[in-house]
């Protein structure tokens, strides 16, 4: 077996640009570097003055935030991956003789940046980053949210009654391990899908419940480019409609209009959206016990085609990225579902600019 030599790599990174390299277009379309000032900030690295080995480039470490993001993989995994993979080593400028970060420089590098706070300032940055580029939020915004599961924990009835109240359980107190591995902030809650018609072609009288453990993503996109401009992360049992008054209402987008579905419908939401300058174009709920009016039918229909395209984000992230929260803690889990709406509106704006390209 010959040796690979340098036109080897070369011929095949060549093949793996023709056959569509996705990290080789984020490469070229998006400007890693504006993410330096604000890694900087948040990380606070030595100048180096006092010795020991030099830390690993900011840059490079959050690009491999975006690869773990857009395959959902493990700091293990990650790492091997990193030395397996043309195509990872390109985007992150490394050569095969170049050292690679390991697992446990990754997780610290996540870790720092997530106790910083620092996803909220790296997604702004980026939105700045589109509005630069032309894509101002524009035609009004549509909300939406959706449940990201973690993984389940296996507690007693009494340690879950001190978790919904907000204590620790007394005997986790004296053990940090267990502690630490125990996630206090997601919560269970039922998932509502639509019944299936049976074999015998009837239908249940009820739709399913399902009992789901996690956290919930809320976003606001905004109706004419589909990019996510405002987003908040809660526990799975939190409301939908509530969140709606806490900062998800993007006020710089060029229209007043927002579209959401009956989970939105309040009367302090109106009210909100009334006294901001919003128009509401939330679905009417159906009356209890009374077919709905067909009026209401014919508006929230036409709502629902509109409302639909937040739709595609969530899919893009579950269905793409694989979005699961692996870590423990709401504080993580922020940080995971920022990242995730990061990496969309990336992906998001790859599309938009070939779309403008080919026009």
């Amino acid at each position: 077996m010959k040796q690979p030599g340098f036109f080897d790599v070369e011929e095949r990174l060549a093949r793996l640009s023709g056959l569509g390299d996705q990290l080789e277009a984020f490469s070229r379309t998006v400007d890693f570097e504006v993410f330096r000032p604000d890694l900087k900030k948040a990380l606070a690295y030595s100048d180096g003055s006092k010795g020991g080995r030099p830390p690993f480039d900011l840059v490079l470490m959050f690009k491999i935030l975006v690869i773990q993001t857009l395959n959902n993989l493990s700091d293990e995994r990650t790492e091997y991956l990193i030395n397996d993979r043309l195509s990872f080593m390109r985007f992150l400028g490394l050569g095969l003789s170049d050292r690679v970060p390991d697992a446990k420089t990754v997780w610290l590098f996540r870790e720092r940046l997530t106790q910083t706070g620092a996803i909220e300032r790296l997604f702004d940055r980026f939105d700045a980053t589109l509005r630069k580029a032309g894509y101002l939020p524009m035609s009004g915004q549509i909300l939406d949210a959706t449940l990201v599961a973690a993984p389940k924990q296996r507690n007693t009835n009494a340690e879950k009654a001190d978790l919904r109240a907000g204590r620790i359980p007394e005997e986790w107190q004296d053990k940090p391990a267990k502690l630490s591995h125990k996630d206090r902030h997601a919560r269970w809650t039922l998932k509502f899908t639509k019944a299936k018609r049976q074999d015998d072609g009837s239908m249940p009288a009820t739709d399913l419940a399902i009992p789901f453990f996690g956290y919930k993503s809320h976003v606001s996109i905004d109706r004419k480019y589909r990019l996510i401009r405002k987003w908040k992360a809660t526990d799975a049992a939190a409301s939908d409609g509530a969140r709606l008054r806490e900062g998800l209402l993007d006020k710089t987008n060029t229209a007043s209009s927002v579209w959401a579905d009956t989970a939105y419908r309040s009367k302090a939401n109106e009210d909100f959206m009334d006294k901001e300058g919003f128009v509401s174009k939330v679905h009417r709920k159906k009356p209890n016990l009374k077919p709905m009016p067909r009026h209401a039918q014919r508006s929230n229909a036409g709502k629902s085609v509109i409302r639909s395209r937040v739709e595609h984000v969530f899919a893009d992230q579950k269905s793409q990225m694989g979005l699961f929260i692996r870590a423990v803690g709401i504080t993580r889990a922020t940080m995971t579902i920022g990242l995730a709406n990061i990496v969309y509106n990336m992906r998001r704006f790859l599309f938009l600019e070939r779309m403008n390209a080919s026009a």
